[in-house]
């Protein structure tokens, strides 16, 4: 069964779709693989090959997750009727995870490199419930009340689940 996990930067989508993904072998795709260029944050990648990634990974398996902050992303995922599931533990947990998070090698060529982006990806975290567009709360909200399909609206700490 294809899983769309949509949520702010530290919520928990990567640790909930490791979990996952290491009980089932369901593979996994993290939107930021596809949405930035190779080795590059911040550097987005052509709208139009990122679509064509995201709907390559999502045809060539029958069960799979994506997880994301994009809500325009994860909305291109509906058309395959996925559990659409919006992790929302709030600020707070957000901000204390994104402050415990492990080195993220396919983001960051060092801890040192990630640690250092830590103020800005703070800020970034408590923006979220403020800011407009793909990547706020509204949207998320705003794409998971719309959705006709499964979907679940999760306001707890993913550190809470076992896989």
């Amino acid at each position: 069964m294809p899983l769309t996990i949509l949520g702010n930067s530290g919520s928990g989508k990567s640790t909930l779709a490791a979990r996952l993904a290491a009980a089932t072998d369901i593979p996994v795709l993290d939107l930021d693989t596809i949405v930035w260029e190779p080795g590059k944050i911040a550097v987005p990648r052509d709208p139009e090959d990122v679509a064509a990634d995201l709907h390559a990974f999502c045809s060539a398996h029958d069960d799979w997750i994506v997880e994301g902050c994009y809500a325009g992303l994860a909305e291109q995922t509906l058309r395959y009727d996925p559990i659409l599931l919006f992790l929302d533990p709030g600020e707070e947990a957000c901000l204390a995870n994104c402050r415990e998070r492990p080195w993220e090698p396919h983001k960051y060529a060092s801890k040192e490199a990630q640690d250092a982006n830590l103020p800005m990806l703070l800020q970034w975290v408590s923006d979220y419930y403020s800011r407009q567009g793909d990547m706020s709360w509204a949207a998320h909200e705003a794409l998971l009340r719309a959705y006709e399909g499964e979907k679940m609206w999760v306001k707890e700490q993913v550190s809470q689940f076992e896989a």
